[in-house]
């Protein structure tokens, strides 16, 4: 198992890889060329240079979260080939650096979704937070400004404003799109890739629908055990794999993330791991909390157990923080929240491995 943190690159983080390096065993980062048009190929010359960067640094990069997928290959529409090949050519690109597993979620128009960027919380803190009601309240437009508002300046990954201009005619088209095409869509896309993601040793690592139930009539398919099957089997490549976001499917009240990961992790199909903890006021209400079991919902110990005891030995990255502390950063990707974070789940990890013994 790696630890690692997210990192956005070109001087578009409150949060320095020299930082970075200082939090205790976590070797590596995850970023992404947020700047490079989805669809189009990212250039070799600048992951080389990125690779420099962060090796420059002390740490690895062996993980990319993330390439989008480009909504007409989602779509099914005859253009999905060329984006397709361009997708293939990225991950070749990718596998030139050293990359090892690329994150990437086939979520329809919107990435993830929250509705509110800076909730306070009881102890003076603040952070992401979900209610369901609320969300359905508003317009898709009006939840696209909140967020992009909010974001303190920064790029909002899955919130790109060039994506957002044509937000309502995405809605519309997967309204009238069946869950089974999306499904058909979805294979139609691995079954292209997975090919080209043996022959470069990339592992694909879907990340799961962020909230896991439907909002706008919008297909969510890949939010529980069930589904996560079907997904596995639609190619069962050991390249077709996992990001396995607990606070993502902990959303759901129904989801049992202990066994949803000793199920996968047992199969080698946890890639990539994002462990964060929610907290539920109501069913479809949630605020991201701080990463120890009595300040959420989800039982950690549990789970870091579940992929310790099951052979995991992908990337972990804790997931979104809170602002404490004062600190001003974007939106969840602070630094001392999820550093506290990150030692937290190094430290059941190491209980864990010392009690086998």
């Amino acid at each position: 198992m790696k630890m690692i943190l997210r990192w956005f690159a070109g001087g578009d983080d409150s949060v320095s890889l020299k930082q970075i390096k200082q939090i205790p065993g976590v070797s590596g980062i995850c970023t992404m060329l947020s700047d490079i048009p989805v669809g189009e190929v990212w250039p070799l010359e600048r992951l080389i240079a990125l690779k420099e960067e962060v090796n420059s640094a002390g740490l690895e990069l062996e993980v990319i979260e993330s390439v989008n997928i480009h909504e007409d290959i989602k779509k099914g529409l005859p253009t999905r080939d060329r984006y397709i090949d361009n997708y293939i050519k990225t991950i070749e690109n990718l596998s030139k650096i050293g990359i090892k597993c690329l994150c990437y979620n086939f979520m329809p128009v919107m990435d993830w979704m929250r509705s509110e960027l800076a909730y306070p919380l009881p102890d003076g803190s603040s952070a992401l937070a979900y209610d369901h009601e609320e969300i359905l309240k508003m317009n898709p437009a009006d939840i696209a400004d909140g967020i992009l508002s909010n974001s303190k300046g920064y790029y909002m990954p899955g919130w790109e404003p060039e994506r957002m201009g044509q937000m309502g005619e995405d809605i519309k088209f997967y309204q009238s799109m069946s869950t089974e095409d999306y499904w058909n869509n979805m294979k139609y896309f691995l079954d292209a890739v997975i090919p080209y993601a043996e022959k470069y040793d990339v592992k694909m690592a879907i990340h799961p629908d962020d909230p896991p139930f439907s909002v706008f009539g919008l297909p969510k398919v890949i939010n529980s055990a069930e589904n996560i099957r079907k997904f596995l089997s639609l190619n069962t490549s050991i390249y077709n794999g996992l990001t396995l976001c607990t606070g993502s499917l902990g959303a759901d009240l129904n989801n049992d993330i202990p066994a949803i990961v000793r199920e996968f992790a047992a199969q080698g199909r946890i890639h990539f791991a994002h462990i964060r903890n929610i907290k539920h006021s109501d069913d479809k209400v949630f605020t991201e909390s701080a990463h120890p079991s009595q300040c959420g919902d989800l039982d950690m110990y549990e789970i870091v157990k579940a992929f310790h005891d099951n052979g995991f030995e992908g990337y972990i990255r804790p997931d979104h923080g809170r602002m404490i502390w004062d600190e001003q950063a974007r939106p969840g990707y602070g630094l001392y929240d999820r550093a506290l974070g990150a030692t937290y789940l190094l430290g059941l990890w190491e209980a864990i491995e010392k009690s086998k013994k």
